[in-house]
């Protein structure tokens, strides 16, 4: 029996693998959605997804499900229809990721209740101008750009472990879409702490935009090291490095 060519693949015609290819297809769709739309439609889709399930009326519980599960697939396959019709492409934003980490000779949990104090993080990182805590969850920051620009930003708590972690992002309705986290576990032969941080920018259009490029420099991986490099000296000796010429001077930590 000889076999007979197809000029079709058998996913495309076998009547069990249209499912699968419909998936690949919607997955294989132009992106337009930002990196930042990505995530946040995700992690909603999910919370929607995960509230639905714990419903006991099956109706109200089906439709979360159902909004939860479309929310996340936007996100996932970063396509949005609407985006489409309109003729909108939000995926030339491109999000700033830098990692960073450092070894301070101080236990875990004083470090963590250094940082988890906001208010002392601009005595340390050399673009903050203020940390200011709203409530225990919230807060207000501003960072000094170059040529007097200001950024200011409102960001919240989202995850925290005394003495193991801590994550906040940006305010939704934020002009600067920022994320990030600090770990802290102990380093090697019982040598300190391993701190490491990392941090996640996009940075908006317009003259927002600009004023933040300018802020995070060429080189924000850079400023990073030595920002925490700051850090290990004001937890280990209680001084802020000199910068600029300028005397160091001592701190006290909060």
């Amino acid at each position: 029996m000889s076999a007979r060519a197809s000029a079709q693949p058998f996913a495309e015609t076998s009547p069990a693998f249209r499912p699968v290819r419909k998936l690949v297809q919607a997955a294989m769709r132009p992106v337009n959605l930002s990196p930042s739309e990505r995530w946040m439609s995700a992690a909603a889709g999910a919370g929607f997804v995960a509230l639905g399930l714990t419903r006991r009326r099956a109706i109200p519980g089906a439709a979360l499900t159902m909004i939860g599960a479309g929310l996340f697939w936007r996100g996932f396959s970063g396509h949005s229809d609407l985006y489409g019709l309109l003729g909108i492409d939000h995926a030339a934003e491109r999000s700033v990721l830098v990692d960073e980490s450092v070894t301070v000779n101080r236990p875990a949990g004083d470090l963590y209740r250094y940082w988890r104090n906001l208010e002392n993080l601009p005595r340390v990182f050399s673009h903050l101008m203020a940390v200011r805590e709203i409530d225990s969850r919230r807060s207000q920051w501003a960072a000094r750009a170059p040529a007097g620009a200001i950024v200011e930003w409102e960001a919240e708590i989202v995850a925290e472990r005394e003495g193991e972690v801590l994550s906040w992002r940006t305010v939704e309705g934020s002009d600067v879409v920022h994320r990030g986290s600090v770990r802290f576990r102990s380093a090697p032969g019982e040598r300190g702490t391993v701190v490491s941080v990392s941090l996640e920018w996009v940075p908006p259009a317009g003259p927002a935009g600009r004023a933040f490029a300018k802020l995070l420099g060429e080189d924000p991986g850079s400023r990073l090291r030595e920002d925490l490099r700051r850090f290990k000296q004001v937890l280990e000796t209680g001084e802020v490095p000199s910068t600029e010429g300028q005397p160091s001077g001592r701190t006290e930590e909060k």
